[in-house]
């Protein structure tokens, strides 16, 4: 049975696979015998990829430079990569971008008033981007037929965000501060572009699933929207840093075999309440 769960040789696409949970999907698919080419949208050099995966570089993990926003990018990208490993089988639609907790009261303005450009750059990222990759890799998979393709969601592509928890802020500072439409309009457009690519590729044996994730245990968040968050988690945190790694690992092996357009809702309960 555990050769079921097995990745081995297998070549990984990690989109945003430099960021903090790309980094642990990288690591992770790599320690399992994946060769692991991560998508940066900025160079990073051989030294920089070396200290960051210790034991890993060069031999199974990689940086190839696209955006997700850019095809042209990506197919150069994907030609290298299939002349270095050949074609891949597993395809993590990781990257994507949220308005900063810290950005200025436009990026977390009212909905009257919330500006497009910063609608267009998340939708970009976080939808777009997904669409163009799935497009060049997928593609490729589907001629090869085999492939699987996770996408990375929230639980705001399930649930509109709850305003209520960032309500301190104004009583804070002052300055209302709303969490954006774009992010949750992203990633709720996820979950059906992946029950669309997972029926449109089914038999040429592509599989695409989505993961919401909830909240991940970091330094960047106050202390007051951790608590009030917590009271809404039935399981009283955070997910660790590396608690979904496992999830990412099962969807990418033949464990998961008879799952297409299926959504895995990884939030320690806070969509159960």
């Amino acid at each position: 049975m555990s050769d079921t769960f097995s990745v081995e040789g297998r070549v990984a696409i990690v989109t945003g696979g430099l960021g903090q949970l790309g980094t642990q999907f990288s690591k992770s698919l790599a320690e399992a015998g994946a060769k692991v080419a991560i998508y940066s949208r900025r160079p990073f050099s051989d030294e920089q990829l070396a200290d960051k995966f210790p034991g890993l570089a060069g031999d199974n993990i990689r940086v190839y430079e696209a955006s997700v926003t850019d095809k042209a990018a990506l197919q150069a990208a994907t030609e290298k990569l299939v002349s270095d490993w050949g074609t891949p089988e597993v395809l993590v639609n990781n990257a994507g971008i949220d308005s900063k907790p810290d950005g200025g009261a436009e990026q977390n303005a009212p909905f009257e008033v919330y500006p497009q450009k910063f609608w267009d750059e998340i939708i970009d990222a976080n939808l777009t981007g997904v669409m163009l990759t799935s497009q060049v890799v997928g593609s490729l998979m589907a001629e090869n037929r085999k492939g699987s393709i996770i996408n990375v969601g929230s639980i705001y592509g399930m649930v509109s965000p709850n305003q209520a928890l960032y309500a301190y802020r104004e009583a804070r500072d002052g300055v209302p501060f709303i969490k954006a439409v774009s992010y949750a309009a992203s990633k709720s457009g996820l979950v059906n572009l992946t029950r669309y690519l997972a029926t449109y590729w089914a038999e040429k044996k592509v599989r695409c699933n989505l993961i919401s994730f909830g909240g991940v245990k970091t330094a960047s968040f106050d202390k007051e929207f951790i608590d009030a968050f917590l009271d809404r988690v039935p399981m009283r945190r955070q997910a660790e840093i590396d608690e979904y790694n496992g999830v990412i690992r099962f969807l990418a092996s033949d464990a998961s075999s008879y799952m297409t357009g299926s959504n895995v809702v990884v939030d320690g309960g806070f969509t159960a309440w």
